[in-house]
């Protein structure tokens, strides 16, 4: 504070400077973005002290400027901020790599939030070097952290990560295809208050090391495992038995998952691709699931208008259910849509390639319930050949309503 005042003097004629006190310029500047926060900084030499100050840097996002970023600016920009900075993202910075976060980790010690998606130079080759061994050590307040499609990332630092940072309630883990049963058992073990776990598309996970995660995470409120293959009913049961938060599940392409798994499972708000799925499950939801607020089951293809009457009447209906996705669900008719009319907080519904919904049936929908978005298309009807000659036609070939 005793160089901001030096930096203040009575030479300095701006008419901001001498009616505000510098506290208040510092607070103004706390609400400027990073690229404002620049622009300031080369106006003069009072407003870069203002514009550089560690206060007015506790959220960085450099995703706009991912093609830029090299190591040496990380760097910089943790010498910088210091014990300040509490978000950073990175994401898609491809030029960041484990150099540049042993220096962040070493000055930013009080970071929460960090979101390294993409940043694919991260890797655990060398544990001791290792960007989640270097977090672990010097980031012990992390609460979330994004390390998606860093595919270079093992089990080996997923254990040196959780075992520093046991604090961790997000951990994004998405493309992470290394990745196999041991790293969850890791996570398991260390991560008692883990709330949302992502692990899309991380094709090596089974059934063993879900279940370690269920039993370990009790607070878990969000996974997402779409795209793992291998997983069974086990882990709908392990979720069933140990997950009594958890509000949304994602499984889209897990079609091992079958009715038998999901009616143990009666507190979920999100369910995707379950392609075994028929009406008994959504009766169950309809008894058990009050609070259901999104529901999905695009592809869903033995769902039909039984399934969605029992939804309908359930109790959830009329004052939680907000979105219901039912494309590609061919059995579904305007029945269907008779059976939503009680749903008064529905906001969007997806009927994309419901080839048995008509433009009556979601008109009488509308009459009911104005403000919904309808979101489907209607092959438009084949203009008859030209007489005169062979031009080319042009149609539309959707609309979205």
């Amino acid at each position: 504070m005793v160089l901001l005042l030096q930096m203040f003097s009575n030479s300095d004629e701006a008419v901001i400077n001498k009616k505000l006190p510098k506290e208040l310029l510092l607070r103004i500047f706390s609400f400027l973005d990073v690229v404002t926060l620049c622009r300031c900084a080369q106006v003069s030499r009072a407003w870069n002290v203002l514009a550089l100050d560690g206060s007015n840097w506790q959220r960085i996002d450099l995703f706009d400027f991912q093609r830029d970023i090299e190591g040496r600016v990380v760097e910089n920009i943790s010498k910088r901020c210091g014990g300040f900075l509490r978000k950073l993202s990175l994401r898609g910075c491809l030029g960041v790599g484990d150099n540049a976060l042993r220096t962040f980790a070493q000055n930013c010690r009080n970071i929460e939030v960090l979101n390294l998606n993409g940043c694919t130079k991260t890797t655990d080759a060398d544990m001791l070097l290792s960007f989640c061994f270097i977090l672990s050590e010097g980031c012990p307040l992390l609460e979330q952290l994004n390390i998606s499609w860093c595919d270079q990332v093992t089990k080996d630092g997923i254990q040196a990560l959780v075992r520093g940072c046991g604090g961790l309630k997000a951990l994004f883990l998405k493309g992470c295809t290394q990745l196999e049963d041991e790293a969850l058992k890791y996570i398991g073990a260390h991560c008692p208050e883990l709330v949302t776990l992502n692990l899309q598309t991380c094709l090596q996970i089974t059934d063993e090391g879900l279940i370690t995660i269920c039993r370990g995470c009790h607070k878990l409120q969000s996974l997402c495992a779409s795209g793992c293959s291998n997983i069974t009913d086990a882990i709908l049961n392990a979720l069933g038995q140990n997950c009594p938060r958890l509000r949304i599940l994602e499984v889209a392409r897990c079609s091992q998952l079958t009715d038998v798994g999901f009616t143990t499972l009666a507190r979920v708000s999100l369910l995707g691709g379950f392609f075994f799925i028929t009406d008994s499950t959504l009766i169950q939801l309809s008894i058990h699931c009050p609070r259901l607020q999104v529901l999905s089951l695009s592809h869903c293809e033995l769902i039909t208008d039984d399934g969605i009457r029992h939804l309908g009447n359930g109790a959830c209906a009329h004052d939680q259910l907000e979105v219901i996705e039912l494309d590609n669900c061919p059995l579904i008719t305007d029945a269907s849509l008779e059976h939503l009319k009680s749903c008064h907080s529905l906001e969007r519904i997806e009927l994309y390639d419901c080839q048995q919904i008509t433009r009556a049936g979601i008109k009488r929908l509308r009459t009911h319930l104005p403000n919904i978005k309808v979101h489907a298309y209607f092959a438009p009807v084949t203009p008859p050949p030209s007489v005169g000659g062979s031009r080319q036609r042009f149609c539309r070939c959707c609309i979205i309503l």
